[in-house]
């Protein structure tokens, strides 16, 4: 039994709507563009009265909607909220669903090691990221060049904007798994994988609202807050780490516990 083939495949459907929506999501917004940027000046100035604090709790503190990257920023805030879910969804899925149908024991029964397991499932999520990922830089060139309305922009911020969505999948993915490892039995993921992304998107505001820097320390939408990316051209280093360190801490502990896991036999 090809294991990667068969976890590819269950995730497949799911891996095509959630493309479809990101796509969807991203033309939808921009196609607002042109309009919005004609009057961008009394928006900006609109925004400028609005509490800073505010404006930092949605990622919005010093953008130029007049902009094409500045717009996109606003954009890319929620395509991460919607890349955090899904990769969320996916690790914890990804070893509870069989453990909740009864159906791992099955698999264990195969003379398979359960490293082999884990990494097979993990690439086949992984795979499935990765085409959400490609979409969304494909729909991102595509709609940003169609309606820019003949602004010019630079490559580099946008290019890292869209780099950083592998950091941040593999962040959401690998926690998500070391959590439904660390808990005794998930019975729906999608409560999971939406108290996960949204708190994390929560903490990110608050701390911006309240310029609580340890914050930071904690959510991945700070390591890869897109104004920063935008304004910069570069990424937040040490925060970066942070996420790196998250994501090799998550998968150690995983590949840990799932070798020393108890699975429950069905009844």
């Amino acid at each position: 039994m090809n294991i990667y083939k068969h976890e590819f495949k269950m995730n497949f459907k799911s891996v095509i709507i959630w493309s479809l929506a990101l796509s969807l999501l991203i033309f939808v917004f921009m196609s607002m563009f042109s309009t919005i940027a004609r009057d961008a000046e009394l928006l900006n100035e609109m925004m400028a009265k609005f509490p800073e604090e505010l404006l930092m709790a949605f990622g919005m503190a010093g953008i130029d909607m007049s902009t094409v990257l500045g717009f996109y920023g606003l954009v890319f805030t929620f395509c991460q909220l919607c890349i955090a879910i899904q990769a969320a969804n996916y690790g914890f899925s990804l070893v509870s669903v069989e453990e909740r149908d009864q159906t791992a024991d099955f698999l264990l029964a195969k003379p398979v090691r359960r490293t082999r397991i884990l990494t097979s499932k993990l690439l086949a999520a992984i795979t499935g990221l990765t085409i959400t990922n490609l979409v969304v830089w494909i729909s991102s060139y595509l709609f940003i060049n169609m309606f820019r309305d003949g602004r010019a922009y630079e490559t580099k911020p946008l290019l890292l904007l869209l780099l950083s969505i592998v950091m941040l999948q593999f962040v959401f993915l690998t926690v998500g798994m070391l959590i439904s490892l660390l808990v005794k039995k998930v019975r729906n993921v999608t409560p999971y994988s939406m108290a996960l992304a949204f708190g994390m998107y929560v903490m990110s505001a608050f701390g911006g609202m309240l310029g609580e820097d340890k914050l930071e320390v904690i959510t991945p939408f700070k390591h890869f807050e897109p104004n920063y990316i935008i304004s910069n051209a570069a990424y937040d280093l040490p925060l970066v780490l942070i996420s790196l360190s998250f994501i090799i801490i998550s998968v150690a502990g995983s590949y840990m516990l799932y070798t020393r896991r108890n699975i429950p036999s069905a009844v």
